[in-house]
């Protein structure tokens, strides 16, 4: 629509209208940027100065109130009060101000305020994982544990990621596994992998098999690096039949390939095809040791897909034992040991071999097998090895042993396949 002004009297009271408008706008952005810049020196003279340039800025006085609150060096809750409720003056309802002013009174001793200006923040935001979960956990410092497990659960379902710290501050209050696990934590695979690794961390195994329990029911797709945290725990505390529970559990959430394993053998994954390292019963190397270089190898290998590979580079005499594998076994049981193993070039007088060690007593000798050196065609190599009467597991290694010769400096490869240890029976001969 086109207005038509009648004179140029008209015409010039509104451009000076517009004039005073656009000078009006851009004093107000200059000082809204001011403010904005006064506030983020996150000093006092800062804040105060903000507070001046925009004193109607909710957000200016509730950082001011903060800094009185939590500074170290001169904390003032009186101050931090009156600039949070001068920010709740102008927004009633933010719920991190109403936090915020609740928590300072608690600090005062005041609790029956500080539980008034949480229920604030409830109105204000009651779908609040933040608001659920810090009067959550005023509910749980006052003993009030059936309302304060309710809250914390509401704050857990809205962010899983606070599943960890919800369970070990209700565990604090009360150490009951069971009870936490049907109140406070709703059933979700990534709020009990997080309990399990926190729990596993502070070596609370019995707990963590608990919480697995819970969490196995639920039959999630998981990656096994998942549970490595806790089957390693249980490994070193020698609880290696419930750590294999877990692991073969575990195992069938997974989405891995054909294993390929050696019938009745209790080495996990001999040959190499799941893609797992690192931990649990998976086999465990690194990708580089002094002059070894250690990956898997899909061009060369005895059987299925990949073969381990050992690259010496010559420059040291290495002590080599560290691309290893742990596995169950029966007490008092012998078991036929056999890998397949190629090298090419492989220099000195000490080869690749194989030991087999107690996962439990350091003390025990462990059994060395023969060694391949030179370049040879895959070779199997084979012993027998006889379990202690209460021992339950065995730490196999592709192993090198230091070279006592001049000319000790290994060099060349040697690739490994098709590990297993199998039960002997009363039939089998001994190599």
């Amino acid at each position: 629509m086109l207005v038509r002004l009648s004179s140029s009297a008209a015409r010039g009271t509104i451009v000076f209208a517009a004039l005073l408008l656009g000078v009006a706008l851009s004093y107000a952005s200059i000082r809204n940027a001011r403010a904005e810049y006064q506030a983020g020196l996150d000093t006092l003279q800062g804040y105060r100065r903000a507070t001046q340039l925009e004193p109607g800025n909710p957000r200016n006085w509730y950082l001011l109130g903060h800094y009185w609150q939590y500074n170290l060096e001169q904390p003032d809750t009186p101050r931090a009060i009156r600039a949070y409720q001068t920010s709740l003056s102008f927004d009633p309802r933010s719920a991190n101000s109403w936090l915020a002013l609740g928590t300072a009174y608690e600090s005062e001793g005041d609790l029956a305020k500080t539980r008034e200006f949480f229920l604030e923040a409830k109105r204000a935001y009651p779908l609040s994982a933040e608001v659920s979960w810090r009067y959550g956990n005023f509910l749980l410092r006052q003993g009030e544990l059936d309302q304060a497990f309710g809250e914390i659960r509401r704050a857990v379902e809205a962010d899983p990621k606070r599943g960890a710290e919800a369970f070990s501050r209700c565990w604090r209050a009360d150490p009951n596994v069971e009870m936490i696990l049907n109140r406070v934590l709703p059933p979700s695979r990534d709020v009990y992998l997080d309990v399990i690794r926190d729990l596993a961390a502070d070596r609370k195994a019995e707990e963590a098999l608990e919480v697995w329990s819970r969490l196995e029911a639920l039959h999630p797709r998981l990656v096994l690096r998942d549970i490595f945290p806790l089957v390693d725990r249980l490994m070193e505390s020698s609880q290696l039949t419930a750590a294999w529970r877990v692991w073969e559990q575990a195992a069938r959430f997974a989405e891995l390939p054909p294993l390929l394993d050696s019938p009745g053998s209790v080495v996990w994954d001999g040959s190499f095809e799941s893609g797992v390292a690192g931990g649990g019963f998976a086999w465990s190397y690194p990708p580089a040791f002094e002059s070894v270089q250690t990956r898997l190898d899909p061009r060369e290998k005895h059987s299925g897909n990949e073969s381990l590979r050992l690259q010496f580079d010559g420059k040291r005499n290495v002590n080599f034992e560290n691309a290893c594998v742990t596995a169950l076994v029966q007490p008092s049981m012998t078991y036929r040991f056999s890998a397949w193993v190629r090298t090419k070039a492989l220099t000195t007088d000490q080869g690749v071999r194989f030991s087999l060690r107690s996962a439990e007593f350091a003390g025990r000798r462990p059994l060395l097998t023969r060694d391949v050196r030179g370049s040879q065609p895959w070779t199997q190599i084979e012993a027998f090895w006889t379990a202690e009467k209460d021992e339950r597991g065995v730490r196999i290694c592709v192993s090198r042993s230091p070279s006592e010769k001049f000319d000790n400096e290994i060099q060349g490869t040697a690739w490994v396949d098709d590990v297993a240890l199998i039960p002997a029976t009363a039939g089998t001969t001994k190599p």
